[in-house]
């Protein structure tokens, strides 16, 4: 952009406007329409928006010569009204764009109008709907006119300024439509005075509430040529007001949803109201106050003598001077004044014959740099138009704190430069002054302003901001002793900000590079930190547990993201450091493998304890085999040599006698190695052990040999643990008996007696036979007399009851015999139309295919058959298929053992009915003969 341009140029519209009428005294402006009032009395019309023009002479009938004091037009261009003067008399017009004469206001004779608000929200080209009319003696009028009717449809007065009667030289009026009414929002001004009436209702209502209450103004006392009102509009809406006054320009906003209440309980929207003293305007010479004012939306242009001057409205300096080209006539008087479209947004100059148009280009293309001069630096970022722009306003603020020594302020402005000034200069700038801290918040809040995608400065700036962090810790340290037992001091607060600065940059941050930093610097808190956060848990775990903490190492192995890799490494370190938290956490973890634990707990396990100290690992091992029905030999091995190495082995023999696997389909009865079991209780001469251990494995000899060392009541109970196998079990007896009689040392009569009574504890399965031998040679056979005779009667009771047995034998061979011999003269008599009971096919079927002649025999083969005593007859292979059939659903067995049967029963009837060559012959079909019944 062009920044030596003008804002404002201007154009030559047209030159003889006039149109030799006279010459120009007033004109006024709206939608594109210019309204011209003469000398003598003429108004004249120009639509630039179709290029037409027309004039109307309001002087006829009107004698002596007569001028144009003010012309209006309504913002739509339609509506005009002009109020002529001359003679000591005042008339006022009003004229229609479609009208060729005007029409008298006939109840405004005599009235000099010098201002006209027009109701912009509801005026229409048909209708003026009501117009506010002020009046040289301070009267205000409605006014209303419709187009059709060609005349008004009223005028009534409205309010009079009693208090100081003075002109009423400025009008402006702004409705809003709100749920209980129309609201009315009015300002006028005289020379000295800006008034505002506000009310909701009908204009007779809001003006006649001021009669019992008083009127809010502003009092500016000071002489003015001309006193004038103006509004700049923006998007239909008055946004700025200025009030050309004696004292100044009196400008400020207007904002119509602030509600904003007066001294006297009146609303009041103006804002930011300030004074434009004309001092200002002069550069130090005579004072010459403006003769007429236009607002745009950051200017002035006003009317000093006979040059149009643009002042800023901010700055309040004059920023251009308005050249105009002007003929030789009007260049004695020059422009007479400017004049604004609001509607339109244009503005406009006159002299006596031409009119002017000044066109805006742009004007607040530099206000950021006039808001940027005064130090509103909120308002010259609001109007910055590109980044430059608005680099050089961060750049002002950044310097400015700078040099106030503000500097942490800077660093914050200087991170929003991203043009003209480098990121290696603005560092530079704050090492220069040794100001670390101000350093650090510039690259913190440069890591904000960055894009994702540069990821290599965000990993850079990111770790020379966390060296400058440690850097900052440290200083504090030493600066300060009592700084770590104080929670409240900069250095916990640095901390804290640094383990956020952290947790937040995590992802950018180089891993090794922070590590190595945090390391160098002694930061072990900090380390730690940063591993939990990069879920570096080894390095986690590893500072607690060197610290002696198992239990801050356990919670952080206790959390979800911890690989459980990381509890079987540790758990050999913390298990010596506190076995209890230690086998808590393991009996509260349902993810644990107990396998892999084994290290840890044969380690614990090879480190002495108190003796009534609680064993940690056996209270896991029972907690995994008891609870969690853990089945790993492993597991059960390592519970086993535990209970082992105990001095009491109640639990070792409870834990043997438990079968685990007892339950399991096809499992075994218990998960450990009997062998192993077997050595380690010899090595730790667990004799109980051992022997439960030999029964267990069915060497019960061994278990008997064992237990006579140690109870011969345990032998006793181990021999009769035998029952399914008689010659071991009475082996295993004589092995006590053995015992028990070479270990007896008293009398031998005594002994005899002892012996005896042992017998009797084997339920008769020894005899005094079977202990004779264990005897002395010497011994004196009358001490076993008693016993001896005993087992002789024995002997013969036993013989009497075989012999009984053998008697029952013979008698029921004979039986079975004779029963034989019954039998094979047994025979049936069928039908020969009998029918099988199963498949009801004729039972006498020859060979399956012939059928039987009646009335001989049959000397072929014939189909198996079987005849019960009830008289039903079965084919052999109909009874037997039906047969298996029924007990196939049943009893799979029994189906094999009928079928078996079947096949032995065809072999043994084809052996006995053929003869050696293989043929069936007469007689040995005599038992198949078919005698055919008797008739019946």
């Amino acid at each position: 952009m062009d920044q030596g341009r003008q804002v404002f140029m201007v154009d030559l519209l047209e030159r003889y406007a006039a149109k030799g009428s006279g010459v120009v005294t007033c004109m006024a402006a709206g939608n594109d329409v210019i309204v011209l009032g003469t000398s003598k009395g003429w108004v004249i019309r120009y639509d630039f928006g179709v290029g037409d023009s027309n004039d109307i002479d309001l002087s006829v009938g009107r004698s002596g010569e007569q001028s144009i004091h003010r012309v209006f037009v309504d913002p739509g261009g339609s509506h005009c009204i002009a109020t002529v003067v001359g003679g000591g008399a005042a008339d006022t017009f009003h004229t229609h764009a479609k009208w060729s004469k005007p029409r008298l206001l006939g109840r405004l004779k005599s009235l000099v109008v010098n201002t006209v608000a027009w109701n912009r929200q509801q005026i229409t080209e048909a209708s003026t709907r009501e117009v506010i009319l002020g009046t040289e003696n301070g009267q205000l009028y409605e006014l209303a006119v419709d187009e059709k009717d060609k005349k008004e449809k009223y005028i009534k007065p409205l309010f009079e300024l009693t208090e100081l009667l003075e002109a009423i030289m400025g009008l402006q009026m702004e409705t809003a439509s709100l749920m209980n009414g129309t609201r009315y929002y009015l300002m006028v001004v005289t020379p000295t005075r800006l008034y505002s009436f506000t009310g909701i209702g009908s204009l007779d209502t809001v003006f006649a509430s001021y009669l019992e209450r008083a009127v809010h103004f502003m009092e500016l006392p000071a002489e003015i040529p001309n006193s004038e009102l103006h509004f700049f509009m923006k998007q239909r809406r008055v946004v700025h007001f200025a009030w050309l006054s004696g004292a100044g320009i009196y400008h400020g906003g207007l904002n119509f949803g602030a509600q904003l209440s007066s001294p006297n309980g009146d609303q009041n929207f103006v804002e930011n109201k300030a004074l434009l003293d004309y001092s200002k305007l002069s550069n130090g010479a005579e004072v010459v106050k403006p003769s007429f004012v236009a607002v745009s939306e950051f200017h002035f242009l006003l009317l000093i003598g006979n040059k149009v001057k643009v002042v800023n409205r901010i700055s309040e300096q004059v920023v251009e001077e308005l050249q105009f080209d002007l003929t030789s006539e009007s260049n004695s008087r020059g422009i007479i004044g400017p004049c604004s479209d609001a509607s339109a947004g244009l503005f406009y100059a006159y002299d006596q014959n031409s009119i002017y148009q000044v066109s805006v280009n742009d004007e607040g293309r530099n206000m950021w740099k006039v808001y940027l001069d005064m130090k509103e630096y909120a308002a010259a970022l609001a109007h910055c138009r590109n980044p430059l722009q608005r680099d050089r306003v961060y750049l002002v603020q950044a310097e400015a704190a700078f040099n106030s020594k503000d500097f942490l302020r800077a660093a914050s402005f200087y991170t929003k430069i991203n043009h003209i000034l480098s990121f290696e200069e603005i560092t530079l700038k704050f090492i220069s002054v040794s100001k670390q801290d101000a350093l650090r918040t510039f690259l913190l809040r440069k890591l904000d302003n960055l894009a994702k995608d540069d990821k290599c400065q965000i990993t850079m700036i990111s770790t020379w901001a966390t060296e400058l962090y440690l850097d900052k810790i440290n200083r504090l340290l030493l600066e300060d002793d009592t700084a770590l037992e104080n929670r409240n001091s900069e250095y916990q607060s640095i901390i804290r900000e640094f383990r956020a600065f952290l947790s937040n940059c995590k992802d950018v941050l180089d891993e090794a590079t922070t590590m190595r930093l945090l390391e160098s610097y002694g930061r072990v808190e900090e380390l730690v930190y940063f591993a939990s956060l990069k879920e570096q848990y080894e390095i986690v775990v590893a500072k607690p547990r060197v610290q002696g903490e198992a239990k801050k190492a356990l919670e952080v192995l206790w959390k979800p993201s911890v690989p459980v890799d990381l509890q079987y490494k540790f758990a050999p370190d913390l298990i010596v450091l506190d076995a209890y938290e230690t086998v808590e956490s393991w009996m509260s973890s349902n993810n644990l493998n107990p396998r892999k634990l084994i290290p840890a707990m044969i380690r614990y396990s090879s480190e002495p304890h108190a003796k009534n100290e609680t064993h940690e690992v056996i209270k896991y091992l029972e907690f995994c085999v008891n609870r969690l029905h853990n089945e790993d030999p492993g597991i059960h091995s390592l519970l086993l040599s535990l209970y082992a190495k105990q001095e009491d082995d109640s639990a070792l023999l409870h834990f043997l006698q438990c079968k685990y696997g007892k339950g399991l389909e096809n499992g075994p009865e218990f998960f450990y190695d009997p062998k192993f079991a077997l050595r380690l209780c010899l090595k730790e001469k667990r004799m109980c052990a051992c022997i439960h251990i030999y029964s267990m494995m069915s060497m019960h000899e061994e278990a008997v040999a064992l237990a006579l060392q140690v109870d011969p009541e345990l032998a006793m109970a181990e021999a009769d643990k035998v029952e399914d196998d008689e010659d071991t079990r009475k082996k295993l007896w004589l092995m006590v008996a053995k015992h028990v009689i070479e270990q007896e040392k008293g009398t031998k009569r005594e002994n005899i007696r002892k012996a005896i009574a042992f017998l009797k504890e084997t339920d008769g399965l020894l005899k005094i036979e079977d202990i004779l031998p264990f005897f002395p040679d010497f011994a004196l056979i009358d001490d076993f007399k008693e016993a001896i005779c005993s087992s002789l009667e024995d002997h013969n009771k036993q013989i009497e009851l075989l012999k009984q047995e053998m008697n029952d034998a013979t008698h029921g061979a004979d039986n079975i015999r004779n029963d034989i011999s019954a039998l094979a003269q047994r025979y049936a008599v069928i039908d020969r139309d009998e029918e099988c009971g199963v498949c009801r096919r004729k039972i006498l079927t020859v060979g399956m295919d012939y059928r039987m002649a009646r009335g001989y025999t049959s000397v072929g083969p014939m189909a198996p058959l079987y005849v019960f005593p009830c008289g039903h007859a079965f084919h052999s292979l109909c009874l037997i298929t039906h047969v298996t059939q029924l007990t196939r659903c049943t009893d799979e067995t029994q189906e094999e053992r009928i079928l078996d049967l079947q096949r032995q029963l065809i072999l043994l009837g084809s052996e006995s009915w053929k003869e050696p060559n293989g043929v069936l012959t007469e007689d040995s079909i005599t038992s198949l003969s078919i005698v055919e019944k008797e008739s019946r």
